[in-house]
């Protein structure tokens, strides 16, 4: 797609959707080491949640349908990471409503009010070895695609591509922020699960972009 519209945003809650419920396995183990394990199922409720009461929805600004997809993920999963990936919903459909169909700008726009509503929920900071490390380099590269005049599919898919990266260059870190802290030296070497989560996140909406 060259623009998300509304049935651009439905496309991408559900193919977020669809990743966390085929990656909730991999998701509640990577939680179980350095958490309370809970993060797949979470994840899977949560965005399932949103995708299926998005379709229900009469709207016509994708920025307001990611907010109300914010809304329903912090209904349908009520937890730590829950909350915050429906503040970054929440915060991206604010920046970004209003503006009718979202192109490159708009998604680099999304991600850093994204990137800003999970800082201060979280009280984390990039660094901390938590979801911010893969959310960050993701707005990023969203950025620089846009600033370049990159086309949406390609800027999407280096949003990914900035995603993954942070997931990998966190890895050798020790978690200081959330329960994963709590293990210190046991969490390096490991992904960190809520950056891994993200990932599945930025991987949606790049496959949908993409028509993948």
């Amino acid at each position: 797609m060259d623009a998300i519209d509304c049935p651009g945003a439905l496309a991408i809650l559900a193919r977020i959707a669809a990743l966390m419920e085929q990656n909730k396995d991999r998701l509640r183990d990577l939680d179980q080491v350095i958490g309370d394990g809970d993060l797949g199922v979470t994840m899977a409720k949560g965005f399932a949640g949103a995708a299926a009461d998005a379709k229900g929805v009469a709207e016509s600004d994708p920025g307001i349908l990611f907010m109300r997809a914010g809304m329903a993920i912090n209904k349908y999963a009520p937890s730590t990471m829950g909350t915050l990936m429906a503040t970054g919903f929440m915060r991206g459909g604010k920046a970004t409503a209003g503006r009718g169909a979202l192109g490159p700008r708009d998604l680099a726009d999304f991600l850093r009010a994204f990137l800003a509503g999970v800082a201060e929920r979280g009280k984390a900071k990039p660094g901390d070895k938590t979801v911010l490390d893969a959310i960050k380099p993701a707005a990023e590269a969203a950025d620089l695609a846009a600033a370049a005049g990159k086309p949406l599919a390609e800027a999407a898919a280096e949003a990914e591509k900035g995603a993954l990266a942070g997931l990998e260059a966190a890895k050798p870190w020790m978690s200081q922020h959330g329960k994963s802290a709590v293990f210190r030296e046991k969490t390096m070497g490991l992904e960190d699960p809520g950056a891994a989560a993200f990932c599945l996140v930025m991987r949606g909406i790049a496959e949908a972009v993409e028509g993948r």
